[in-house]
């Protein structure tokens, strides 16, 4: 549609807002965030002990083992790569995040490298490691007693600052790259290639933005295989809900006690059609699977490996109970020593009400007679 002064005159408007200076910057933040992929190496995927005579592996992708400790590493690089190549990140100018903790970690680090402010806006019972981590990387905690109110609080401080709100929930499964470039997907069955059953008949994946499940459903789908995806979902989050009965309004009246998944709210990079199947898991089971995974190979995880592991650990009581071989995958998203006075805390666990006994017996059980006792 033309303009008044279009019709008027007939001439050819132009507004240029190259900006030599700022190009020069985007070109340098752009390279140092792929210069942090290419000096990192792949994580590793680790085994978690099974009678042999089930014929089944089970195997825990080690996101831990990233330059930030945490499976968000990825999604804070995929994040500010979009934000960059969008221009919407600017030089001097904040970054603000609504985050529970580890993609908060995550995206400091990454502001810090290309040299940008960066604010997380975050659950006031957010962990003190997290917390400090944060800071660690010269980023500022901006801390809500609701955490439903983290979404408003962040587009808010935007505005205020001249900043950009990264808003991982919206943008996470826009962000990443789903047809490979070594994305989770990608990457997970690149290593099972030489394992005696290299595609896996489940790969289960927690949901915080929903970003990593809708990776993983839609390489399957992509590469056109058979492996099928299971989402855990933690008490007091509305995923489950929301999934079973379809309605993308449903909402939760508190948050998640197991940090970094469990949302309030069906997130906008929660992809419901993608996936196949959904768990609801009790928060104590999480627990108890996290210290099971510490028994079994000596690695303590956070309670979204737990919440992951025991869906995973439930489906291999069902391969058993049906005679079937093959393999699982789960996620170990981050490491336990940020959740010390947490998930690893007796005293923590009774303050919560949280019984874990029944559940680790339940674990031990099946691992020492294959069946599943819940």
């Amino acid at each position: 549609m033309s303009t008044p002064q279009q019709t008027r005159t007939g001439k050819t408007l132009d507004v240029d807002h190259s900006d030599a200076a700022y190009r020069d910057w985007l070109k340098d933040a752009v390279r140092k965030v792929q210069a942090d992929a290419n000096r990192s190496a792949d994580t590793h995927l680790l085994r978690f002990p099974l009678p042999e005579k089930w014929g089944i592996d089970l195997y825990l992708k080690d996101e831990s083992t990233h330059p930030t400790g945490s499976l968000k590493h990825r999604l804070a690089r995929s994040l500010f790569l979009y934000g960059l190549c969008n221009g919407w990140i600017r030089p001097g100018r904040p970054v603000i995040e609504a985050s529970s903790g580890s993609t908060a970690v995550s995206e400091a680090y990454f502001a810090k490298l290309i040299g940008v402010p960066f604010i997380a806006v975050m659950p006031r019972t957010t962990s003190a490691e997290k917390v400090r981590l944060i800071e660690f990387h010269g980023a500022q905690c901006h801390f809500v007693d609701d955490s439903r109110k983290m979404y408003d609080e962040s587009a808010r401080l935007a505005v205020e600052t001249g900043g950009h709100y990264m808003d991982q929930f919206t943008y996470a499964e826009r962000a990443t790259d789903w047809r490979g470039n070594n994305n989770i997907a990608e990457s997970i069955f690149r290593q099972l290639e030489l394992e005696r059953f290299p595609e896996p008949a489940w790969i289960v994946a927690t949901a915080g933005t929903g970003g990593t499940s809708a990776t993983l459903a839609r390489y399957v789908h992509y590469t056109q295989r058979d492996t099928r995806i299971c989402v855990a979902d933690p008490e007091n989050s509305c995923f489950f809900e929301g999934w079973t009965t379809g309605d993308p309004d449903v909402t939760s009246d508190c948050g998640s006690r197991i940090e970094g998944i469990g949302r309030p709210r069906m997130e906008p990079s929660f992809v419901p059609g993608a996936i196949d199947r959904m768990m609801k898991v009790p928060d104590a089971a999480s627990v108890a699977a996290v210290r099971a995974l510490e028994r079994a190979i000596g690695r303590r995880a956070g309670g979204s490996t737990g919440t992951g592991l025991w869906s995973a650990l439930k489906i291999v009581a069902e391969m058993v109970a049906e005679g079937r071989q093959g393999s699982v995958v789960t996620l170990l998203c981050d490491p336990g020593d940020r959740y010390l006075d947490k998930y690893y805390s007796d005293a923590w666990l009774s303050e919560q009400g949280l019984d874990i006994e029944p559940y680790s017996a339940a674990i031990d059980a099946l691992l020492e007679t294959g069946v599943w006792p819940c």
